[in-house]
């Protein structure tokens, strides 16, 4: 037992000693050792950066997925490709009957709402805005969008089922046309008709996906929508029970529509569904090849730095040739010398390492002063950090391996008489 406690004590001793000796070398050599590192310290500052901006870009990405919600679907008509010569847009418009057939028979879905936009002129007094997006909901739309209303009430059935000229309106539509703050029992001209507001929504914060850009929002019952313009274009926005269940909802539906559409066995879908849940697996999907390709870039940037390492050292070995013959004469046997100039490789390769994270840290946190910059959680992984130290140490074991071999081979008498 205490043979081998002093063995450990001594490997330990040994190594201690050869770090340090090694550490030595590097300062002696400081410009030689900076150059020679170069290829790691670029390979590290290479995955770190590239690390952090995927990260954040993935974070940003999927927040704006979120803000969809990871559990809604959404429906369109479609008109397959082989039947557009025979079949026109509005034989595969969505209608009311098929989301009531959709909510009353499957079990996967919790809620849904057809919509409908237009585009009509709203005013309020002297005030007119343009262009108005105006679309057409069911009161459960609230629940499916999670939508706040912040004055007055969401949508009833009642407003849905007598076509009420009611609407809701977001607080961007009350700055626009100069609206009170609690414009609740005011009335409004949609298309020339008059529009009671009955609740204020809270506004959605602007996304990638709308353009960036906060708009108004005007919504009026769905029946109502329909009764000013029946030849709007209807969709589906459906709420799952979880996100779970994405493959059992879209075989539900797809039953339940075919029956009613009464397509045969061999017909395409005359309508399409996507998932948001299936866009972030898809982007996730896209985020992994993107870190396998960078690994692999990675690598042969590291690569090519071994390859320079182990030059410098062969360097090194020729360099040093007389003190490996001195110190074998003292004694030293070759598993020493070999791990002398092993650890020498590998704490060069380290201390590379370490000098490409601060350099992309340093990177990192200024591209996070950039302003108005739309990623705030910009910084480096720990699997990165790990990756990177310890591909830097593998690449001085691997490359560092030739010249302590060639080191604790040499003859001391041959090493001694070397100029």
């Amino acid at each position: 037992m205490k043979i081998a406690i002093s063995f450990v004590f001594m490997i330990i001793r040994l190594l201690w000693q050869t770090v340090f000796l090694a550490l030595g070398q590097v300062w002696a050599n400081k410009v030689r050792a900076v150059l020679t590192a170069l290829g790691i310290i670029i390979g590290v500052v290479g995955v770190t950066v590239i690390a952090a901006g995927l990260q954040g870009m993935q974070g940003y990405v999927l927040k704006e997925f979120e803000g969809f919600g990871a559990n809604k679907m959404y429906m369109d008509g479609n008109v397959p490709e082989s039947k557009r010569a025979v079949m026109s847009w509005t034989d595969v418009k969505l209608t009311t009957y098929e989301a009531h057939l959709i909510e009353d028979n499957t079990e996967s879905i919790k809620a849904i709402t057809p919509q409908s936009g237009a585009r009509w002129d709203v005013s309020y007094g002297k005030k007119v805005a343009q262009g108005v997006r105006v679309t057409g909901i069911w009161p459960k739309w609230n629940e499916i969008e999670n939508r706040e209303i912040l004055f007055g009430r969401p949508f009833s059935k009642i407003d849905d089922a007598e076509n009420r000229q009611v609407c809701l309106i977001n607080e961007q539509g009350i700055e626009e046309l100069n609206l009170d703050t609690d414009p609740v029992g005011d009335y409004l001209l949609v298309d020339g008709r008059r529009f009671l507001i009955v609740g204020v929504l809270e506004t959605k914060e602007s996304s990638l996906f709308e353009g960036g850009q906060t708009r108004v929002e005007l919504y009026i019952p769905y029946s109502t929508h329909k009764m000013m313009n029946p030849y709007t274009w209807t969709s589906f926005i459906i709420q799952l029970a979880s996100p779970d269940v994405v493959d059992d909802a879209k075989a539900e539906i797809r039953f339940l529509l075919r029956n009613h559409r009464k397509l045969a066995p061999d017909d395409e879908d005359t309508f399409q569904m996507f998932a948001v849940q299936s866009f972030i697996d898809g982007f996730n999907n896209v985020a992994r090849i993107i870190k396998i390709v960078m690994v692999v870039v990675v690598a042969i940037s590291l690569l090519v730095g071994g390859i320079g390492i182990m030059n410098i050292m062969l360097v090194s070995v020729s360099e040093r040739t007389r003190e490996i013959g001195l110190r074998k004469a003292m004694g030293a046997k070759p598993p020493v010398v070999l791990m002398q100039f092993l650890v020498e490789a590998v704490v060069l390769c380290f201390v590379g390492g370490l000098l490409g994270l601060l350099i992309g840290k340093i990177f990192t946190l200024a591209v996070q002063m950039i302003p108005n910059l739309p990623i705030d959680n910009l910084s480096i992984p720990a699997w990165a950090i790990v990756l990177s130290l310890t591909f830097s140490a593998s690449v001085g074991i691997i490359f560092g391996m030739f010249p302590a071999i060639k080191a604790s081979m040499l003859n001391p008498i041959n090493a001694l008489r070397h100029e």
